[in-house]
């Protein structure tokens, strides 16, 4: 299984200028590829393959004035801003063709110069490497510092250079992980330890077992700042150094949000996953859920999605069952002590008796026990449940890391 490890990278200013330039040579190549592409859709000509836009894009274009600044980086970051390209049209045909899961994407249009996020990737093809002294060494920049906070668990085969919205710069190496060293590192929990989740606004989560876990609203707490902040930006002129320092303060702002949020869900499935050997949850419609004016802002605020992204990888990584129950089963109207349905209630009926054998319940904890039986937990099914755990490729911001792998990478 593939997972990336992600640090902090604080480069010198000329390192600085050196990545500014290796960003903005990906980007060049990667929109001469999209334009290419374009120009043979309009004259109705094949698409031209990998290896010819490499030799005309890359290898001719550096012989020319116009692009002979193309040299001053590494020829495997522009190679790989081409596959970049390659892959945002065999995602976007696929997607024409109903082959690939998610919402319909768009043609890939071009990069500009002004976009927040840029980033490179280097295989290792490109010759970089963790120096003894626990820097990351890349061809034409140099040694950069890098803030470690865990021990890569294997040598890495690949590393993305990134920088984001505000102005923080990270490494994201991409680690091929030991089945067995996963499973080794948290014990084998009990077989009867299953647990349903019942995700909410008011409590974040609701286990079956009576537990709920506080929900710690991050962007709520945080709103004021922000507004402040975003004030602040409005009032600036546009093209300013002082909109720049503005824009700066307020994705800062904004990354602290979502890095709080990110801590928080890591935190909570790796409990979960540590403590249990089979989990299930529901298969929320997220998106329908924050179309809401009311409950917009804090279904977004919640990160629901996030949160179940991560409980899947982690169970596939250390062998635990995740079950999604569909999204139209009355968990919420139910009774799981006789079955009985009692119809829908509106969100302030925090408690209710029911009908059939005058249980009092709390809905919420009511509804994690049935998310429980839907997904044939606990000794019963109620309904069929949708037993699919697919596994989610890990983000950048997966984890963090703490030091140097035990094998020195060879070049």
């Amino acid at each position: 299984m593939q997972l990336r490890y992600s640090f902090r990278l604080y480069p010198t200013r000329g390192q600085q200028i050196a990545l500014g330039r290796a960003f903005g040579c990906a980007r060049v190549v990667y929109n001469d590829a999209v334009r290419a592409r374009r120009t043979a859709h309009e004259q109705m000509l094949p698409f031209p393959k990998i290896g010819d836009l490499s030799r005309i894009l890359i290898t001719e274009a550096k012989k020319t004035p116009d692009r002979a600044w193309l040299s001053v980086v590494s020829a495997v970051v522009l190679q790989q801003s081409l596959r970049d390209a390659e892959s945002a049209y065999a995602n976007f045909f696929a997607s024409l063709k109903g082959e690939r899961k998610g919402p319909k994407l768009g043609e890939p249009s071009f990069k500009s110069r002004k976009d927040t996020k840029q980033s490179i990737r280097l295989t290792a093809n490109a010759r970089w490497k963790l120096t003894e002294a626990g820097r990351l060494s890349l061809p034409k920049i140099g040694e950069v510092k890098v803030k470690w906070s865990r021990t890569l668990p294997a040598v890495p085969s690949s590393v993305t250079v990134i920088k984001d919205s505000a102005g923080r710069y990270f490494a994201s190496f991409v680690i091929d992980t030991d089945p067995a060293a996963d499973l080794a590192r948290f014990e084998t929990p009990d077989p009867n330890n299953q647990i349903g989740i019942d995700l909410g606004l008011k409590h974040f989560a609701i286990l079956s077992d009576g537990t709920k876990i506080e929900n710690p609203r991050f962007l709520r707490r945080a709103e004021k700042k922000l507004k402040k902040a975003q004030r602040s930006l409005d009032r600036k002129q546009k093209g300013s150094k002082n909109r720049e320092k503005a824009r700066l303060k307020l994705a800062r702002a904004h990354a602290a949000v979502a890095d709080a949020r990110r801590e928080f869900h890591h935190q909570l499935s790796t409990r979960l996953i540590r403590e249990n050997q089979a989990i299930a949850v529901e298969d929320l419609a997220v998106k329908a859920l924050a179309r809401s004016r009311r409950t917009a802002k804090s279904v977004h605020d919640a990160g629901w999605s996030q949160f179940v992204s991560l409980l899947e990888y982690k169970a596939r990584r250390y062998g635990r069952t995740l079950i999604k129950i569909g999204r139209f089963v009355p968990t919420s109207q139910t009774c799981h002590v006789c079955d009985r349905k009692d119809g829908p209630k509106p969100l302030h009926i925090r408690e209710w008796i029911c009908p059939g054998c005058h249980t009092v319940h709390d809905r919420d904890i009511n509804s994690a026990i049935n998310v429980k039986q839907a997904a044939g937990l606990g000794g019963h099914s109620l309904w069929s449940a949708d037993k699919t755990t697919t596994p989610v490729v890990a983000q950048r911001r997966e984890t963090g890391s703490h030091g140097l792998p035990d094998v020195t990478r060879a070049a």
